[in-house]
């Protein structure tokens, strides 16, 4: 390490060390989407399947995922998330999002996706306390760690109607 450096801990890096990789938020896609079959997932995403192979493996080990046989003679497992692998929903959502704004090209996403009320998803974060969207320059560290973050299902993570900046 070089003279001066100080690296932060934080859990953007120990969530990097996790899913950080192409491939594995890659399969995650593809279980969150209904694929669960290593051939589906070796299909939808293009990797090779030594990596995938590797990637599923690390993902099991860490809990996010969970390997169950459908297939006797010869035994054939299918992926299936866990708990913990399904709260990583909003940072999948909030990645397609920023992909969909910034990298779609004139013909637009390649998906779209709708909320259960019918709308076009656009996914918006909110302070579960005040319910005002996130803005960058609203947002700073505290003093002390903070509590857990909310878990799915709870307030943290808001759908809005597609359109327009976020309202200030």
């Amino acid at each position: 390490m070089a003279a001066g450096t100080e690296v932060r801990e934080c859990s953007v890096a120990r969530t990097l060390e996790v899913v950080g990789e192409k491939w594995t938020l890659l399969a995650v896609r593809e279980l969150m989407l209904g694929n669960s079959r290593f051939e589906q997932i070796t299909r939808y995403t293009g990797a090779p399947r030594d990596i995938l192979t590797t990637r599923l493996r690390k993902l099991e080990a860490n809990g996010l995922l969970e390997r169950v046989p459908y297939q006797e003679r010869p035994t054939r497992y299918e992926y299936r998330l866990t708990r913990l692998g399904w709260s990583l929903a909003p940072l999948v959502t909030m990645m397609r999002a920023w992909g969909d704004a910034h990298l779609a090209g004139p013909e637009g996403p390649p998906v779209g996706f709708l909320h259960s009320c019918g709308a076009q998803l656009t996914p918006v974060l909110h302070c579960a306390t005040c319910q005002k969207p996130l803005r960058p320059e609203d947002v700073r560290p505290a003093a002390e760690p903070a509590a857990t973050a909310p878990t799915p299902g709870e307030p943290g993570m808001a759908d809005a109607p597609r359109g327009g900046d976020n309202p200030s």
